[in-house]
């Protein structure tokens, strides 16, 4: 096979070349945003539950206070008539209360059930009020609207000009071969931890733009509250602001805040981040500081560590006895930790992640083949987006390295070497890009309790292998590993090694 483009020497970051109660299907992600699906309350009761004495609150008497008006259809009711009320009084009713008239064939309600539509200038609220108390209507009530489970669809608009837009620009999570994450956010929504909120990701790296403090600015798509007590380990201070634009990038794939009206979105948006610089502006770091910085983050509770930077091919396992000792001491103590593979297009994996006790992760495509510049081979755990061009894979139904480069990984970040100025640059793509993505579906694994509440990080790799999406052929396990990062199949309840609950 070929390979293009050898990246940096030295400990550096992968850098950017100029049925169920919660299932839903992408498509019926891209139905919700074209057709303005809304949020809605429960499914309404049924008129024996709606009639019966052991309800607190019948329907009939709940008022409309409880929900937004966007909630219920504008221009109609569902009334339930008494069985003895004639066909003509019904159409008398309906028009003392302000209808148009009565649905037609009620073949797909239940007896006695007709839906009314409203005249102009009618509102619900007045004709619930004529309508109840009535005695020959058991009920009425607002046609209310349902929406996909888990919740509405984020309102991010990225480059574009209406809510939800960001899926113009994340293919990596929403598209043909991206990560599935409206459906891993239902899951954990459903689970009580929308976002994966109460996991801590630590992002070793150049930084993040976190705060505002001299020249340094947080990034408007991130939140004040999105972060917990990080450290500088380049300036030996506890203020890790990025340098570099790198880190801030990683960072916003892990948790940018989602469903603000601003930017785009995180995959683990609701988790915390811990800012740990261990590279410098250049986006070098040696491995002692990458050791300290692990230890760091250990220490003060992360439950998972990003590490996207790799040292040079001729480095082992014996020159940075320092940084895997660290790693083992994350292991121990229950750290997942997840690393690129490396960007060099060999056909071995670049240390750390290549180390027993690190999740290695390669890179894809938009088109779903390994990127040509990801490294791979044995070891590789599996691969998530990346962007640019395709590898020359023979026989690869997914790769076409003679077409034009698939699209790039955005995330908000440095739009150049200002840390003041923040947007959506292209230009960034390599298993920097992928490893995050990884990250964050360990941090929604952990969040979700699917393996228990504290899951190894043994049983959250082979977690995220079952539930892997294969790529390529029979024997390509050593160019994509388990395969694809699925965070909808990850999170989903049961399959491999889920607990009772």
């Amino acid at each position: 096979m070929i390979r293009q483009r050898p990246m940096l020497p030295h400990a550096h970051h992968s850098p950017p070349a100029t049925a169920n109660r919660r299932s839903f299907t992408i498509a019926g992600v891209c139905a919700a945003l074209a057709l303005g699906v809304i949020l809605a309350p429960p499914i309404l009761q049924s008129a024996h539950a709606a009639t019966s004495p052991t309800v607190s609150l019948s329907p009939q008497k709940r008022p409309l206070g409880h929900v937004a008006p966007s909630s219920y259809a504008p221009n109609e009711i569902l009334v339930k008539y008494a069985t003895d009320t004639p066909p003509l009084a019904r159409v008398a009713t309906a028009r003392a209360a302000g209808a148009l008239g009565v649905g037609g064939d009620p073949i797909n309600l239940a007896s006695d059930t007709r839906l009314l539509h409203l005249s102009g200038g009618v509102s619900v609220t007045s004709a619930l009020h004529r309508l109840r108390g009535r005695r020959d209507v058991l009920w009425a009530m607002p046609d209310y609207m349902a929406h996909i489970a888990g919740g509405p669809i984020p309102n991010d608009p990225g480059l574009g000009g209406a809510p939800g837009d960001w899926d113009l620009l994340q293919w990596n999570f929403v598209g043909e071969f991206g990560v599935n994450a409206p459906e891993a956010w239902a899951n954990v929504a459903a689970d009580g931890a929308p976002g994966g909120r109460g996991v801590i990701v630590a992002v070793l790296d150049t930084g993040i733009a976190y705060a505002n403090r001299g020249r340094f600015r947080r990034s408007p798509d991130f939140s004040r509250y999105a972060f917990v007590k990080g450290y500088d380990f380049i300036a030996h201070n506890p203020y890790p602001n990025d340098h570099n634009g790198h880190g801030t990038f990683v960072a916003g794939t892990i948790a940018e805040a989602t469903n603000n009206h601003f930017g785009l979105t995180g995959l683990a948006f609701g988790a915390r981040l811990m800012p740990v610089r261990v590279l410098n502006a250049q986006g070098e770091g040696d491995a002692s500081t990458i050791a300290e910085g692990v230890r760091f983050a250990v220490r003060h509770h992360a439950r998972v560590i990003n590490l996207s930077l790799e040292f040079s091919p001729g480095v082992t396992a014996s020159d940075i006895p320092e940084l895997i000792e660290a790693l083992r001491y994350a292991n121990r103590r229950g750290v997942v930790v997840v690393a690129a593979a490396g960007n060099e297009g060999h056909s071995t994996i670049a240390y750390p992640a290549r180390s027993p006790d690190v999740i290695a992760v390669g890179a894809t495509t938009e088109h779903g083949c390994l990127a040509n510049y990801s490294n791979d081979g044995s070891g590789l755990t599996l691969v998530a987006p990346g962007g640019g061009a395709d590898a020359e894979l023979p026989g690869d139904p997914n790769c076409h390295p003679e077409l034009p480069p698939g699209r790039d990984v955005y995330q908000m970040t440095f739009t150049g070497s200002s840390p003041r100025r923040f947007g959506f640059p292209s230009g960034y793509e390599g298993t920097s890009m992928a490893s995050p993505h990884v990250a964050a579906t360990a941090a929604l694994i952990i969040a979700s309790r699917v393996l228990g509440r504290h899951p190894t990080p043994a049983q959250v790799a082979a977690r995220l292998r079952a539930t892997a999406r294969p790529l390529g052929g029979p024997g390509d396990s050593s160019l994509y590993g388990a395969g694809l990062v699925n965070a909808a199949a990850a999170t989903a309840p049961g399959g491999p090694g889920a607990v009772a609950r």
